[in-house]
């Protein structure tokens, strides 16, 4: 055991006690964060206008400040922009991650000299907590790879701008830099088919010990690792034991993974965005990810079949219950105050507090009043895979609300099978029936014949790749939305289909 290892797990040791302090005491933690944002923001643009200096509780902040989305934000986002200072936060950010929002278009989220450590440090508190947990650390003395966006930047009124998954790379510690890949230059390719391939001829011969990223990306990556040598991505990673991921739901990809490596891997799941590093998992053999409330981020949680109900309620941790789906929203020391992310969470536990992400809450499927969400589907097609034995490299489900004459409507799910099930029929059935089980409102369209069951539309090799290559999301930090109230990416799909 190298010297390096050897102070992982001392220092791994010393980061999880902190860690236990803080989630032992939940609430008094997250009442910390809430009263330290609102002293340090109540002279800024925002914190004048909302009254800072007259909030002392957090029933007062949720009276003052409403919950608000990007667009609703904007005019203060777009001060900041403009090089204006004390608008949202003290000072000027230090950089903004630029990103392609789904709804808005390109965001600017700003991020500042106190939230940007968060984002370094949870990435690295997630890696220590598995070195303390497993006692595997080994994987310190070889190579790591961390697929993400190019680390260039360019400068608005005197902020630094790019993606956040590059700006983190230039806060990789010393200590990594020599193990780190891909190099600077690979890095820095825009083209993400010509990126990954430049990676491949980097790392191919190298003792790769950690991958990362997000898994549709890496998928590709190991693909092209296997067609290029002619081995399973284990044989040629001997010591490769440990795949980090974030953005969406493993599951789907787990069987397709194990293939490509050749074993099964150790994993660990993060939640990262570019407003925070909301949690990681904390423990292999627990649900969910630790929910992380002494990261500069205040909480709070709308029950997501309110959410668009006038007045609804706005809870804090200590109210959250297990299995609910809830609408995150986020208050933070990067200067969003009241800021609706869009992804809807589910507590696992309380004791510490953990989540899954369970969808988004403008991706969701209710043409019908069905209100059919991402972890639905996922849970769904996982135990599909699991019963039928094929694996896929992706899909997305949508309504079809004007099917053929005659016809009832109904939700189409369109996936790209990496090895076809032998009977897609039986499998549509399946899933039908599994989605009754986990949506009494589907359950009752289904019965009710105003819906008729699911339909599979198997779409061709590098269907996902072809549609996010057309919309310029192609690798990085970009993800396919598992489903949609609408038909542009069914309909955007079934158009690249090659013609019979």
């Amino acid at each position: 055991m190298s010297l390096k290892s050897i102070g992982a797990k001392i220092f791994a040791k010393i980061v999880v006690a902190k860690i236990q302090k803080w989630s032992s005491a939940p609430v008094e933690t997250q009442q910390k964060v809430f009263a330290k944002l609102i002293s340090e923001a109540k002279d800024t643009a925002f914190g004048k206008d909302h009254n800072f200096e007259n909030i002392n509780s957090f029933e007062t902040f949720a009276k003052q400040v409403p919950i608000r989305d990007y667009e609703e934000l904007k005019p203060y986002v777009e001060r900041v922009v403009s090089g204006e200072e004390n608008i949202m936060w003290p000072g000027k950010p230090l950089y903004f991650a630029k990103t392609s929002g789904t709804t808005s278009g390109a965001k600017f989220i700003p991020l500042t000299k106190q939230s940007m450590p968060h984002h370094i440090e949870a990435a690295r508190n997630a890696i220590l907590c598995y070195i303390n947990e497993t006692g595997k650390a080994d994987f310190v003395d070889g190579k790591m790879i961390f697929l993400q966006g190019s680390p260039e930047m360019h400068e608005k009124n005197g902020i630094k701008t790019g993606r956040l998954s590059g700006i983190v790379a230039h806060y990789v510690p010393a200590y990594l830099q020599k193990n780190r890949l891909p190099s600077w230059e690979a890095n820095c390719i825009e083209d993400w088919e010509t990126k990954v391939d430049a990676i491949v001829e980097e790392t191919k011969n190298e003792d790769m010990t950690v991958i990362s990223g997000i898994p549709s990306w890496v998928q590709m990556y190991f693909e092209k690792l296997q067609k290029n040598t002619g081995k399973k991505v284990g044989d040629l990673f001997k010591n490769f034991n440990l795949f980090i991921y974030g953005g969406v739901n493993f599951e789907p990809y787990r069987a397709k993974f194990e293939g490509l490596i050749g074993r099964k891997v150790d994993s660990i799941e993060l939640f990262p965005a570019s407003e925070g590093f909301f949690a990681f998992q904390d423990k292999q053999k627990e649900k969910g990810m630790l929910l992380l409330l002494n990261s500069g981020i205040f909480y709070e949680f709308v029950e997501a079949n309110t959410f668009f109900e006038e007045n609804s309620k706005r809870l804090t941790i200590g109210e959250v219950e297990i299995g609910v789906n809830y609408v995150m929203i986020i208050s933070t020391n990067a200067g969003l105050w009241g800021y609706n992310l869009g992804d809807t969470v589910q507590f696992t536990s309380t004791k510490p507090y953990r989540v899954i992400v369970s969808g988004r809450i403008k991706h969701f499927i209710s043409a019908f009043g069905e209100h059919v969400i991402g972890k639905e589907v996922e849970a769904a097609m996982h135990k599909a895979m699991s019963k039928f034995n094929f694996s896929i490299t992706e899909f997305t489900v949508a309504p079809q609300i004007t099917p053929l004459e005659g016809q009832l409507p109904y939700h189409e799910w369109l996936v790209e099978f990496e090895s076809a099930p032998e009977n897609q029929k039986k499998v549509a059935e399946f899933l039908d029936v599994e989605m009754q089980l986990q949506n009494s409102y589907y359950q009752d369209l289904i019965k009710g014949k105003v819906l008729q069951p699911l339909k599979i539309a198997s779409l061709k090799k590098d269907s996902f790749q072809k549609f996010m290559k057309s919309q310029g999301k192609l690798g990085g930090q970009n993800k396919v939305p598992r489903l949609s109230n609408d038909r542009k990416i069914a309909d955007a799909l079934i158009q690249i289909q090659p013609q019979n």
